[in-house]
């Protein structure tokens, strides 16, 4: 793929980032991708290249948008603290004060806290589901209410990987009025004027990157997936098969582009991601526009949950709403960076220390479950280049 060009704009000071992204289609068989740095709320890098599918007759261009599974789960988060800076929403509150029903079966303590954290033992339904009922906000909350955690909240911590989005995303609603997609287009999207999407308009399909299937784990490497099948009925198998929520064919199509999957079906690129945590590292302001209150931030990276995942069955470590860095999946070399990975590679995050808002999407799903290579490869240009 040495063909490809590489369009955009990159400060001279960061020209190691560009080729690291070149070199990306050449050594790390990436597709198509956008990439992008915020330095102190300025976009310092801005590139994109490749094709948008995977007969390589669309090319990537400015304007390609791309589904981000749990890179989404950032944009969330955001919502849930910024109604926390306005004082409209308490973290600490148990759920229940903002969504009665949630109480059943035991989880009337479940805090606020303990969905972003991943602690509240909620991953998955038992009960079986239809592919379509992933599409209906009523059936997944409802279907939460009356779930029964999976261990004791506050416990342990697994990755709720579909369900986060529901749960905080009904929390949202409550308080608004707003489905979380609206929410977030109302009140960070439009005034950041950036291309991110909850929830995403039939008019902007033709502008979408169709997602590509990831390649088999090498041999020897853990694979999740193998895991799930030895136990159907396992925590891990009914979070990502309660329905299939990796499915290239559910994830190109309209059905789930359209619906609204806080945790997983967000649409975006490289520069919506940089400008949107550009100003979470420069204190939750941009340009005028404030996204979230300045006190809200230690929040983003203080770690609430670490050690061994019950989902995922690796280590994970999280802090309110965000995934934090840990040893060979570090967001840079500063301690308090925080943001969200996608499944296949996506990545958008903080760091207020270096005031750095990095994004990063693409459309060839790498086989790792938390930082791609290629991430950590344009990641390490962009500090080596500071």
């Amino acid at each position: 793929m040495a063909d490809v060009t590489i369009e955009g704009t990159c400060d001279a000071r960061f020209a190691r980032v560009r080729e690291v992204f070149a070199d990306n289609f050449v050594s790390r068989r990436e597709t198509g991708a956008s990439v992008a740095l915020a330095l102190d709320g300025r976009l310092v890098v801005d590139l994109w290249g490749g094709w948008a599918d995977k007969a390589r007759t669309r090319p990537w261009t400015r304007d390609t948008i791309v589904n981000v599974y749990s890179t989404t789960k950032g944009l969330t988060a955001i919502c849930a603290h910024r109604l926390a800076g306005e004082g409209r929403l308490d973290l600490g509150a148990s759920v229940a004060k903002y969504w009665p029903e949630f109480a059943a079966n035991g989880k009337d303590r479940i805090t606020v806290h303990q969905l972003l954290n991943h602690r509240a033992g909620l991953p998955a339904i038992r009960e079986p589901l239809a592919p379509e009922d992933l599409y209906d906000w009523r059936t997944m909350t409802e279907a939460l209410a009356a779930e029964t955690p999976w261990w004791e909240p506050g416990t342990r911590h697994g990755y709720h990987a579909l369900t986060f989005g529901f749960l905080v995303g009904e929390v949202i609603r409550r308080i608004t009025g707003k489905s979380v997609g609206n929410y977030f287009r109302d009140e960070i999207a439009a005034p950041l004027k950036i291309d991110a999407h909850i929830g995403l308009a039939e008019r902007e399909d033709g502008r979408v990157a169709d997602m590509l299937g990831a390649p088999p784990p090498a041999p020897g490497e853990f694979n999740l997936f193998d895991e799930m099948a030895k136990n159907p009925e396992s925590v891990t198998a009914k979070t990502f098969m309660n329905p299939m929520v990796l499915s290239m064919t559910t994830v190109n199509s309209r059905a789930w582009r359209g619906a609204e999957i806080p945790a997983a079906n967000g649409h975006t690129n490289g520069r919506a991601l940089a400008r949107l945590y550009g100003a979470l590292a420069r204190g939750g302001e941009v340009d005028g526009v404030q996204v979230m209150a300045a006190r809200e931030i230690p929040a983003c990276h203080t770690e609430e949950s670490r050690g061994p995942d019950e989902v995922l069955m690796i280590s994970t470590r999280f802090s309110s709403g965000f995934m934090l860095s840990q040893p060979g999946e570090e967001m840079g070399p500063n301690a308090n960076a925080f943001g969200h990975p996608g499944a296949g590679g996506s990545l958008g995050f903080a760091d207020s220390e270096a005031k750095i808002g990095f994004g990063y999407a693409m459309n060839r799903m790498g086989a790792g479950i938390l930082l791609d290579p290629r991430a950590k490869a344009l990641i390490a240009a962009a500090y080596a280049s500071l």
